[in-house]
């Protein structure tokens, strides 16, 4: 039985108790937080190990942003599921560029919900259970450590969350040869639309740019996907 922390931000208290009587089912432990306001005050002491939340919280319209945002901050790796009624496109980019893993909407069900959360654990989860040395990756410039989901430019830590970080192992650990957004969503865990795979790869690029803005090794390959282009332009 899984013993992760699971917290649910979501004010509407039927639906709310839905999620953790299905998650608590599975075995894991659940909090549950009907404001962002709430949610926040109870991760002052202690984060949970992954969080699911609703964009409009009460008489915060967007309240999920909000949170989604100051998570974030405190905790680049921390997997974030938005779980809303609005399924607009617009939405789900916002969410998305804020940090989030993921972006559902309220009529998937639940068992639905259960496997996008095991993905992004089995993601969070150290590669390969047999002793050994980790599955480092080491191009030119960049460092990524599975084991600790930490990602390096320069000697600068990329503070890549979840999603982020596994795209850039797929794509570093073959430079020069092109991955399709399928491969992409295969290496995340993700089963999202083009749209969306275009936003992580943006937010990607802006966050290598944020460190060197000289920074031009994840390319678009118009038609058939994107790749990391090999050490030695670097």
């Amino acid at each position: 039985m899984s013993q992760r922390l699971i917290a649910i931000v979501e004010d509407e208290t039927p639906i709310r108790e839905n999620y953790r009587d299905a998650l608590g089912r599975y075995g894991f432990r659940t909090l549950g937080f009907a404001s962002r306001r709430d949610a926040e005050a109870a991760f002052v002491d202690q984060l949970p190990d992954l969080v699911i939340i609703d964009i409009g919280l009460g008489d915060e319209p967007e309240g999920g942003f909000q949170l989604c945002r100051s998570l974030r901050q405190r905790a680049p790796t921390l997997p974030i599921i938005f779980l809303t009624a609005r399924d607009s496109d617009l939405d789900a980019v916002s969410g998305l560029r804020l940090g989030a893993d993921d972006y559902l909407t309220k009529d998937i069900s639940t068992s639905h919900l259960l496997a996008r959360v095991l993905a992004l654990f089995r993601r969070v989860d150290a590669l390969g259970e047999a002793a050994g040395t980790p599955d480092l990756v080491e191009q030119g410039q960049l460092r990524l450590d599975p084991d600790a989901l930490s990602a390096h430019w320069r000697g600068q830590r990329v503070a890549l969350t979840v999603t982020e970080f596994w795209m850039v192992h797929c794509l570093a650990r073959h430079p020069g040869h092109v991955k399709s957004r399928d491969q992409l969503m295969d290496a995340a865990s993700l089963v999202v639309d083009e749209t969306t795979i275009t936003s992580h790869i943006k937010r990607i690029r802006r966050k290598f740019e944020t460190i060197d803005p000289g920074f031009d090794q994840l390319e678009t390959v118009h038609g058939a996907g994107y790749r990391w282009l090999p050490a030695s332009r670097t």
